[in-house]
């Protein structure tokens, strides 16, 4: 109990932060009306690029999370100009979190073995994350029962993929795109995807381009995980690639399917051991242009590899015309 509350009572500091650095930056402006709630929010990249919060994954050179940088240690740097952190955090935080199954024909002999990581991966999560399980073939679906938005049982998110039919085609970016909407409905300020798929789709009313700019317009990780035959035509690795490589998440390939458990370990363990970096743009950007990120570590000895997200959108027209909101 004492641990729980300390972990909110952190996380709430973060967004009292995160509130008057966005004050100080309005009253610098001399901007009239205050912020909005929506963009006081911590953890979420405000409409006019106020304040960007960053999830970063620190490891050494054979692969071992570092966990005991300072802030001192960080540089970030957008669009090449070296930025002030402003904000600073390394703790395990609640995430909200969707499973996006493949289940088109192909998949069908891997599902059970698919079902099993992702219990594993509920287990090897924070206990106050919320999940949510998107299944799809040629149609999406989201696969918790009735009303039900959100669970943490490993049982019950089990079930639901279980429970959608694997047969027909592929229609990825669809489910990415209702995936992402679904992650606004949550709770927790930190968000994340675990896509399981080829990588391919052949029925999809969205394109990979628009599930791109929607991916950069959101504050969300995508870590995805390729299950195919090395003679599976409809096979895409570069689209988990890219996906993930873009957002600060990671793409994995198992070349036997009994490694997918273990993958599925270490992605909730990724998830647990981020550091959280926030800072106000030094440097002035025209309103919709893509802004490049990079983050970098520094220690005696050297040898350090940050992740995280390639870049952000602050604001613009969305590829299907509608104006949004990053978060």
């Amino acid at each position: 109990m004492t641990g729980t509350r300390l972990r909110v009572a952190a996380r709430d500091i973060v967004k009292v932060f995160a509130l008057l650095v966005l004050l100080m930056t309005c009253a610098e402006s001399q901007v009239p009306s205050a912020p909005s709630s929506q963009a006081s929010e911590s953890y979420r990249v405000s409409v006019d690029a106020n304040f960007v919060v960053l999830n970063a994954t620190v490891r050494d050179r054979q692969g071992r999370f570092v966990s005991d940088l300072l802030q001192q240690d960080f540089e970030v740097y957008e669009d090449g100009v070296l930025q002030s952190i402003r904000l600073f955090q390394h703790e395990d935080i609640a995430v909200t979190v969707g499973l996006v199954v493949d289940h088109s024909g192909s998949m069908y002999p891997r599902l059970a073995q698919v079902i099993t990581a992702a219990r594993s991966f509920v287990q090897f999560s924070n206990p106050e994350d919320e999940m949510f399980v998107v299944n799809f073939n040629e149609k999406v679906s989201m696969g918790l029962p009735g009303a039900t938005k959100f669970s943490n049982d490993s049982t019950t998110l089990g079930a639901a993929i279980f429970g959608f039919p694997v047969t027909g085609e592929t229609a990825l970016y669809d489910a990415i795109v209702k995936a992402l909407e679904r992650l606004q409905e949550g709770r927790h300020d930190k968000k994340a995807l675990l896509v399981i798929s080829d990588g391919g789709d052949n029925a999809s009313v969205h394109n990979l381009a628009q599930v791109t700019d929607l991916a950069a317009r959101s504050t969300a990780l995508i870590y995805t995980i390729g299950i195919f035959d090395l003679d599976d035509a409809d096979r895409n690795p570069a689209v988990l690639n890219r996906l993930a490589q873009a957002t600060g998440g990671e793409a994995f390939f198992p070349s036997q399917l009994s490694e997918v458990v273990a993958i599925c370990e270490r992605i909730a363990r990724d998830i647990r051991n981020q550091y959280t970096i926030g800072y106000v743009p030094a440097n002035a950007a025209r309103k919709g242009a893509y802004r490049t990120i990079r983050v970098a570590a520094h220690r005696a000895g050297g040898g350090l590899v940050v992740r995280t997200r390639a870049g952000y959108i602050a604001e613009g027209e969305s590829p299907t015309g509608k104006k949004e909101t990053p978060k």
